[in-house]
């Protein structure tokens, strides 16, 4: 694509933007806010989601094996 071909896609794309209503510009900046991943997923992955999954199962499991090892050193 030459230069002269972007600069006329480019002003006509804007053109296309600037006479739409300001109603349809703000539906659609609120649909792509409601679509939009969460900060730490979109920054870090599915590395936060997983922790968190981990550590909500896991501290259960972990108090319950604390009990039962406790049971049985005191016995």
């Amino acid at each position: 694509m030459k230069t002269n071909d972007y600069i006329k896609y480019v002003t006509q794309e804007f053109v296309k933007y600037m006479n739409q209503p300001d109603e349809v510009k703000k539906k659609i900046k609120e649909e792509k806010k409601q679509n939009q991943e969460p900060f730490l997923t979109k920054w870090f992955g599915v590395l936060p989601i997983s922790v968190s999954i981990m550590m909500s199962k896991d501290a259960k499991d972990i108090q319950e094996h604390m009990e039962i090892v406790d049971e049985k050193e005191t016995s």
